[in-house]
């Protein structure tokens, strides 16, 4: 029987994004508390620009666009927001959506599912993802279960599961 396998990836669909910011940019419009602040929220390149006229406003801002990510199903750990920023009169943040499982990353999920998970269970890297097979699809989900209780900094998927 040939082995069973599933891929870890660290994935986000970019129009589920392009929606929330689209959300987050009409609630901003028609918020009392951000007339008349500059308040923006926009994409600018690969990155996502927000700026307002005070820090506490372009965080406010950045939590807006965090809850509808939320909403969306999207998780934050692959939002790599920076600090507020004054520029001119302006102050900004630049965010951007993080992809795709670093090697560093990838080699402390394989040790995890190496050290942690049942025997028989091997992993692999390929590019931004990683490869984990097995014999048995018991031991798969069980690699899926330690997974999900792990907290990393970054998000996992967990699909091609065959």
């Amino acid at each position: 029987m040939a082995d069973s396998s599933f891929d870890i990836v660290s994935k986000v669909e970019r129009q589920e994004v392009d929606n929330a910011l689209n959300q987050a940019a009409k609630e901003i419009s028609q918020r009392y508390d951000f007339k008349n602040v500059g308040a923006s929220i926009a994409w600018s390149g690969e990155k996502i620009l927000m700026q307002a006229n005070s820090e506490e406003r372009v965080k406010a801002i950045l939590d807006v666009f965090e809850s509808k990510l939320i909403k969306r199903g999207i998780s934050l750990k692959s939002l790599d927001a920076g600090e507020p920023q004054l520029s001119g009169k302006e102050y900004k943040i630049f965010a951007s959506i993080e992809e795709g499982i670093s090697q560093d990353n990838a080699k402390k999920v394989a040790k995890i599912i190496r050290d942690q998970g049942p025997k028989g269970v091997k992993a692999q890297v390929q590019g931004d993802e990683l490869r984990v097979s097995s014999k048995s699809r018991d031991d798969l989900q069980a690699v899926i279960a330690l997974l999900k209780g792990q907290d990393f900094d970054f998000a996992l998927q967990f699909v091609n599961y065959r």
